[in-house]
């Protein structure tokens, strides 16, 4: 399992239409999500700092991230959060989010 971390910029004037977009994700797009393997998807928020976290299971992540950013459905749902989302300056010229290096995990332990 990969633990993959991202941020983005919100535009402060588009904050309630994401909100609300988000408030009810569409299931196919939440079902190519699963078809690629990612699971324990989360966005979180703070100020106008998204932050997203997701877990993925898969062998072959470039594959099943290609198989997202070509499901016809993620990408009209795109369509409506892009417009949201101002990137940093280091995102990747093909997202809107930046990756956020794991700088530390802790680890389960076994109780005595």
């Amino acid at each position: 399992m990969r633990r993959i971390a991202q941020t983005t910029r919100l535009l402060p004037e588009r904050r309630e239409e994401y909100l609300a977009l988000h408030r009810a994700v569409w299931p196919a797009v939440e079902a190519a999500l699963c078809a690629a393997q990612i699971r324990n998807y989360s966005i979180f928020l703070h100020g106008d700092t998204l932050f997203a976290y997701f877990e993925y299971h898969g062998d072959d992540f470039e594959a099943d991230l290609a198989s997202v950013k070509a499901d016809p459905e993620t990408q009209r749902w795109w369509t409506f959060t892009d417009p949201c989302q101002e990137p940093w300056p280091d995102a990747p010229q093909d997202s809107r989010w930046s990756e956020a290096p794991e700088i530390w995990h802790l680890h389960e332990t076994t109780q005595p």
